[in-house]
């Protein structure tokens, strides 16, 4: 189907479906997995996918723009931030992937068929806007890449984006396998450079020594640390994630039996730690080397001999490109740096839309086609960029854009932690598959602890403004 055809289909159908339909219909259990007595690496391979879609969610603008703010801002002070949110982010996904595997269900089906029924209409507002408010990041970044690759003012590029709708119904055409691999390809050429730099290239290696105190020794010693604080963890544990990742798994075809069920536990708790270890060391780079190119500095000689000058009000997104100059050179670090924004922001999007439809289909029964879905998001994405950056100019800091909209994210984050945890602890919903004690004792405690430091970072603003 090409993408004109897409685009004139009809918007979509209205409708209460049968009983336990699934979300994402057309996905489910439409991969095979090996039987249970196969070898390991058959296994694996049939149930990796899952949590990698998830995971290129965990680099996307949003986060770039949070660690860099917090590594050009504090140093390495945040740097265990990253760590225990990349940390309380695998605990979650698995007990996502738990949920959608012994229940047959998603988060949002759980919640509307086991909670009052006046919850359902707030608890889908609220996905709705953390879904917006992850859009509006890449918005922002896609925004960035294009001003970067061809000088296009801000203020286009961002409108630019409202019609990137074409171009992911044009992707998808490809296949989502070789979309996935194109991404990973890049973030994973960006993960090279960093590596290169973090370990080889003598100008940038960090103090390792500093690195390791910073993460033992966890705190808020500056003014405004919480809130970036706050920011990163909702850039890395994404709400609309925890009911996207529950329904994925579901495109695995698995039996009934114990047998099966221990298997897919396994191989996506597993399938989880990989992909999220990856997308740790990525973000935990993208500091590490803002605070080696960026912090206490307020210039920045290139190799031309051109001056780049900064403080602490800097856009550092828009100059975040400079933290491989050193080794690329200015012009290949500036390409590169805008090609993977603009690739993880497209591919965002993709899981964006995929975490629209369950929250949708699972909270209120409606069916509309993804192209659909794709328009109204931006929509709502694009208005505040549009807005901001029309008021303040090309010099408007995207940089705080992005950090506000992690911010939302994380103030959202309770809302999808809390009922995830009360199912997934449940032997009425679980059976002999709900969470033992360790993830009782460390999936409760990261809800807890994410809850605290939203109230906290909100009273803090409060009297700071």
């Amino acid at each position: 189907m090409s993408t004109m055809e897409a685009l004139l289909q009809p918007i979509g159908t209205l409708k209460v479906p049968e009983p336990n339909t699934p979300s994402l219909e057309g996905l489910h259990g439409s991969i095979p997995v090996p039987p249970t007595n196969s070898g390991f690496w058959r296994q694996w391979l049939a149930f990796t996918g899952p949590a990698v879609l998830i995971s290129v969610g965990y680099m996307d603008p949003g986060n770039w723009g949070s660690d860099l703010q917090a590594g050009a801002s504090y140093r390495y002070g945040l740097l265990w931030v990253v760590a225990a949110s990349s940390i309380m982010a695998v605990l979650m996904q698995v007990c996502s992937a738990r949920l959608g595997v012994v229940t047959g269900k998603d988060l949002a089906q759980m919640c509307r068929d086991h909670y009052p029924r006046w919850t359902i209409w707030p608890n889908w507002i609220g996905c709705e806007l953390a879904i917006g408010a992850c859009d509006l990041a890449e918005v922002l970044g896609s925004a960035v890449a294009l001003n970067l690759l061809f000088h296009i003012p801000m203020l286009w590029a961002v409108i630019i984006t409202a019609f990137d709708v074409l171009l992911l119904l044009a992707l998808q055409g490809l296949g989502m396998r070789l979309i996935e691999a194109i991404i990973l390809l890049l973030v994973a050429t960006i993960g090279v450079c960093y590596f290169i730099e973090l370990f080889v290239l003598p100008q940038t290696i960090p103090s390792f020594g500093e690195m390791g105190g910073a993460l033992l020794t966890p705190g808020f010693r500056k003014v405004g640390m919480i809130y970036v604080a706050i920011s990163i963890i909702g850039a890395t544990v994404m709400p609309h994630n925890l009911y996207l990742h529950s329904a994925l798994v579901q495109s695995r075809r698995i039996g009934t039996n114990e047998a099966s069920v221990r298997q897919a536990i396994r191989f996506n708790t597993l399938d989880s730690v990989v992909a999220l270890t990856v997308a740790f060391f990525v973000n935990a780079a993208i500091l590490v080397l803002a605070a080696e190119v960026f912090y206490g500095r307020t210039d920045l000689t290139l190799a031309s001999g051109e001056v780049v000058a900064f403080n602490a009000n800097s856009d550092w997104i828009r100059v975040a490109y400079l933290t491989l100059a050193p080794l690329l050179g200015t012009a290949a670090a500036s390409t590169l740096f805008a090609v993977a924004l603009l690739a993880s922001g497209q591919s965002s999007t993709i899981t964006g839309t995929l975490a629209g439809q369950v929250v949708m289909e699972g909270f209120l029964h409606w069916h509309i086609r993804p192209w659909v879905r794709r328009l109204l998001t931006r929509a709502l994405a694009i208005t505040p960029a549009i807005v901001i950056i029309g008021l303040r100019g090309d010099g408007g800091s995207v940089t705080d854009l992005l950090v506000l909209s992690q911010v939302l994210l994380a103030l959202q984050l309770p809302f999808a932690m809390f009922p995830l945890l009360h199912f997934t602890s449940s032997r009425l919903y679980m059976g002999k598959f709900a969470n033992g004690w360790f993830l009782l004792v460390a999936g409760w405690g990261s809800c807890l602890l994410i809850t605290a430091l939203d109230l906290c970072g909100l009273w803090n603003q409060f009297i700071a403004g």
